[in-house]
């Protein structure tokens, strides 16, 4: 018979007590460790954390500083920042993209090209909560037709910023340059912290070179944001500084007259205050409109200006290189001169060509007969060749190298114009190295009347002139006249900043005897006003006295023996028209180049437009509103 068993009570709770202590000790020991790692939170490391809170609930965000204007000599604004509306897309509130493109497609006009750059855009590294433009420039009727649809547009807002304007867009472009969309390669050249809110640099021209004084220097602000970034308060503001306001020396009614005067052709003119050397017009036409490229240009836009024949992106002004042709035989002049070449009095017989050697090839004058005995005096006033022939054959180019760089040829002499090349100043090196053959007395024959190697620009046409209106004396061609500022008490002061990376003026250029230089330039005066005189038609009747000098520069070759005959030839190879002059001559107070493509003569059709640019500046002339100036225009358009 098996009995039951009786079950222990007193050991139940015994052992129950035992685990029950067991688990208030367990319960206890891991209260201690939470409420110690909360004290080691919330005491010991309270000020680390605090401040980790106090940044992901705090951020800096940089401000964009407004970029500076740029102003004419006469207070006439070139260069502004006008407010302009663009659409935005948030990417963090967009969920479907696609369907907020197709619906914004239907409210607004937006192109193919303006989809591709938004998705790049898009695409790219950014800051959290930072729009992404679709659009720029929106009109008040697309403006409306956004705003009522938000409700089917969740990330898109319009935004309002200041983009750059030109309001004389063609006419000063190939002097101010322009701004453009800041791409990552710019940023890596310039202090990332100061461009944080900056979307647009300068790309080109006084915009480029000026762009440290005109960005500006970056605000910053404290917001405060929610987890996900958004902005929810601005807790405090530093203003950003803004750029400094230019001031050029362009004068812009001289600008428009000469970019009238061209009337469409290509070429340029550049005319310099020899007192300064501030840039008083610099044109090159066909031109182009610069506000196409501030907020990023079509690609139907831009192949229409990189396809044309005309090149109007091309700045003819700055990197258009010419042989100077007769333009550059007052230096040639006084290098002969001044070397001990030849005596002030030295005359050679003009039989209508030159020649090495007896029975050698012959290097023709313009004039078919020869001009007979000539002096150095008729030689720069009826332009003779053969006399520059016999110079340069004695000089050699060693010497004529030396002086034509003295002049600025050869290189870049200017302060701020960042697309300026030094063109080609030939020596026996730079042709040793350059096409691997020695130098030949052809070569000195030729240079001598600014043919064979030898290629200049506009601005360094211009830059010579200037030096031969200062009697040697330089002044650095420049467009800044100074930094706009205005005082505490309400005046304006113009001021020129100091430059770390300008280049070095050239040295004076000095000459044995004065005289030579009264030689020459009377020389120079013959050429407007003599009787005999090449652009003599050009200086009649002016109201002061001009010092100049033609050139006609050849584009083809002309096979020995024959005559260069225009309507023979394309209207592309028809020769250069050039120019150079300054006035008055005993105070100068201009120095023009004008180099006309294709335009044949330099006394037919560069020194006219000269002249006209001259009496604008001197006696306040615009040929427009001159009946007479106007007709001679139109006579020298005739024998062009």
């Amino acid at each position: 018979m098996a009995f039951e068993r009786f079950k222990d009570y007193s050991q139940e709770s015994r052992t129950f007590g035992a685990r029950a202590m067991l688990a208030f000790v367990l319960v206890v020991a891991l209260v201690s460790v939470l409420v110690g790692r909360l004290y080691f939170l919330q005491v010991v490391q309270y000020d680390r954390y605090a401040a980790m809170s106090e940044d992901n609930r705090v951020h800096l965000q940089p401000v964009a500083p407004t970029r500076g204007l740029i102003y004419d000599r006469n207070g006439v604004l070139l260069a502004e920042n006008r407010p302009s509306y663009s659409v935005t897309v948030l990417k963090e509130e967009v969920k479907d993209l696609d369907g907020t493109l197709d619906i914004l497609k239907q409210l607004i006009p937006i192109t193919e090209s303006e989809l591709e750059r938004f998705q790049k855009r898009y695409s790219q590294r950014r800051r959290p909560f930072e729009t992404v433009p679709v659009r720029f420039r929106l009109t008040e009727p697309e403006i409306a037709r956004i705003a009522v649809n938000y409700h089917r547009l969740p990330g898109v807002q319009v935004e309002a910023d200041l983009i750059r304007y030109y309001p004389y867009g063609e006419a000063v472009v190939h002097a101010l340059g322009y701004v453009g969309r800041i791409n990552e390669a710019e940023l890596q050249r310039v202090e990332a912290n100061n461009y944080a809110a900056t979307h647009y640099i300068g790309k080109l021209g006084i915009e480029k070179f000026y762009e440290p004084q005109l960005h500006g220097q970056v605000g910053f602000q404290k917001v405060e944001t929610n987890a996900r970034g958004r902005v929810l308060r601005v807790l405090e503001r530093v203003d950003p500084v803004p750029g400094d306001d230019l001031v050029l020396s362009l004068d812009l009614r001289l600008q428009q007259i000469t970019e009238r005067l061209i009337d469409g052709r290509r070429a340029s003119v550049v005319a310099i205050d020899p007192k300064t050397g501030g840039i008083l017009a610099l044109v090159s036409e066909p031109g182009y409109d610069p506000n196409l490229f501030v907020t990023g240009i079509s690609t139907k836009d831009y192949s229409a200006l990189r396809d044309s024949p005309d090149l109007p992106l091309f700045n003819r002004a700055l990197r258009g290189g010419y042989p100077p042709a007769s333009t550059i035989k007052p230096v040639i002049a006084l290098a002969a001169l001044d070397s001990g070449t030849i005596s002030p009095s030295h005359t050679v017989w003009d039989p209508g060509f030159f020649t090495l050697s007896q029975g050698g090839r012959r290097y023709r004058d313009w004039k078919r007969g020869g001009h007979g005995r000539v002096d150095l005096n008729l030689a720069l006033a009826q332009s003779c060749d053969v006399w520059f022939y016999d110079v340069g054959y004695r000089m050699g180019i060693d010497k004529m190298s030396d002086y034509l760089s003295r002049f600025g040829f050869g290189a870049v002499t200017s302060l701020d114009l960042p697309e300026a090349v030094p063109a080609v100043l030939p020596s026996k090196e730079w042709k040793r190295r350059s096409r691997n053959r020695p130098w030949y007395p052809g070569d000195s024959v030729n240079l001598s009347i600014g043919q064979g190697f030898f290629v200049a620009t506009p601005l360094q046409l211009a830059t010579a002139a200037t030096v031969l209106a200062n009697r040697g004396k330089w002044v650095q061609p420049k467009l800044l006249q100074g930094v706009r500022t205005k005082g505490e008490e309400g005046d304006i002061s113009i001021k020129m900043p100091t430059l770390d990376d300008a280049r070095p003026m050239p040295e004076d250029v000095t000459l044995k005897s004065d005289a030579y230089w009264q030689q020459v330039i009377k020389g120079m005066v013959d050429v407007m006003h003599g009787e005999r005189g090449t652009a003599r038609k050009a200086g009649k009747d002016a109201g002061y006295i001009i010092a100049g000098k033609t050139g006609t520069a050849q584009v083809v070759g002309i096979k020995k023996d024959e005559r260069y005959d225009a309507s023979k030839l394309s209207e592309r190879n028809h020769d250069h028209a050039l120019f150079l002059a300054f006035a008055p001559v005993d105070d100068p107070q201009i120095a023009v180049a004008v180099v006309v493509e294709n335009g044949g003569g330099g006394s037919s059709t560069a020194a006219p437009i000269a002249r006209q640019v001259m009496d604008a500046w001197l006696l306040g002339i615009d040929p427009s509103e001159d009946p007479m100036a106007e007709e001679e225009l139109q006579e020298a358009e005739i024998s062009r």
